[in-house]
């Protein structure tokens, strides 16, 4: 059946629907038609259906050659997006990216630039991560990710990962208004901590047990998936915790959340991203001469894609708003 069912025997159904007959589609195609006709039974056999319907002088189609020209038409235009990639990708584009982002970056700012990237067409494809703490570091280091957007950890030197630092994100201890804290005066103790549930996110690490912020050891803590989740657990009163201050901001400004002095250091967490390097990795190609035998060119550093999106990580505009455009406008 994939013998028979080709790129040419599709344009051959559409042009017989198309000019009414198998003479007159014959013509168009320059074979006679009987040639036509029996490469027509020859496509009906191996799919075990009638496509057309012969009992008029028009060659109308049935509702399975309905079905095949519908597909048909789907399946050309893929063979020429395929066609069109791999020239593109020839040209230095990867063939997919994948970007890991911390769960504080702003995912506002994170589809705006993906919808950049797309404007130009590109024959990369996107694949796009979230992780929190440590993950997102071990999602680079581990392969799994090509691009670290908002690494928590501090970023070790590491064979073939390069990185750049982001900045630095504040956050602030809230809680709600029905909260027994948020009724406190004055700086809030670690004592006065410990006797209350804390909302932490989970680290996402798949190696150790991974590491935590701003917990006291003793404390009762609720554990959720997402800062998003954090932030809706500490609206409804169910614990206390830092979160952002932009992602709190609006909330602290419309009276659903009230930030409150603590004790303790203030937390002003830096951020960094970073990036696989192939040029660093052992036994990467260099390469191939062409067919004009010119002499082989050293692989770039990295691809095109990757290069787009260091370019726009360098700007200290896309940097703040992917730290704190947590609500869009």
């Amino acid at each position: 059946m994939r013998n028979v069912l080709t790129p040419e025997a599709l344009t051959l159904v559409e042009t017989v629907h198309r000019t009414g007959s198998l003479a007159a589609a014959a013509r168009e195609l320059g074979v006679v038609p009987s040639a036509l006709t029996y490469r027509v039974r020859q496509l009906e056999d191996a799919l075990d259906v009638l496509l057309f319907d012969r009992s008029s002088r028009q060659a109308q189609l049935t509702a399975a050659g309905h079905e095949l020209l519908r597909e048909g038409h789907r399946l050309l235009m893929e063979l020429d997006a395929v066609a069109h990639r791999i020239k593109r990708v020839a040209t230095g584009w990867e063939p997919q990216l994948t970007i890991t982002a911390d769960d504080v970056i702003s995912s506002t700012t994170l589809f705006e630039l993906c919808e950049a990237f797309y404007a130009l067409n590109p024959p990369t494809r996107l694949r796009i991560r979230s992780e929190t703490l440590s993950g997102t570091w071990e999602a680079l280091v581990l392969g799994q990710a090509d691009l670290a957007i908002g690494c928590v950890v501090e970023v070790s030197q590491s064979r073939g990962i390069l990185s750049q630092p982001m900045g630095h994100l504040p956050f602030v201890f809230a809680v709600a208004p029905h909260h027994p804290l948020a009724q406190t005066t004055g700086s809030i103790s670690d004592a006065l901590l410990l006797q209350h549930r804390a909302v932490a996110v989970a680290d996402t690490t798949l190696r150790g047990a991974g590491i935590s912020i701003g917990l006291l050891g003793g404390q009762d803590v609720l554990t959720v998936p997402t800062m998003h989740y954090k932030l809706e657990a500490q609206l409804r009163g169910l614990g206390c915790g830092f979160l952002p201050e932009s992602l709190a901001r609006p909330y602290i400004e419309s009276g659903r959340l009230v930030a409150k002095p603590v004790a303790r250091a203030g937390r002003l967490v830096p951020l960094s991203y970073a990036w696989r390097d192939p040029s660093a990795v052992p036994g990467a190609p260099a390469r191939k001469k062409n067919k004009n035998s010119t002499p082989a060119q050293p692989l770039a550093p990295h691809g095109l894609a990757l290069s787009w999106w260091l370019t726009q990580l360098a700007r200290p505009q896309t940097r703040k708003a992917l730290l704190e455009r947590h609500h869009s406008v």
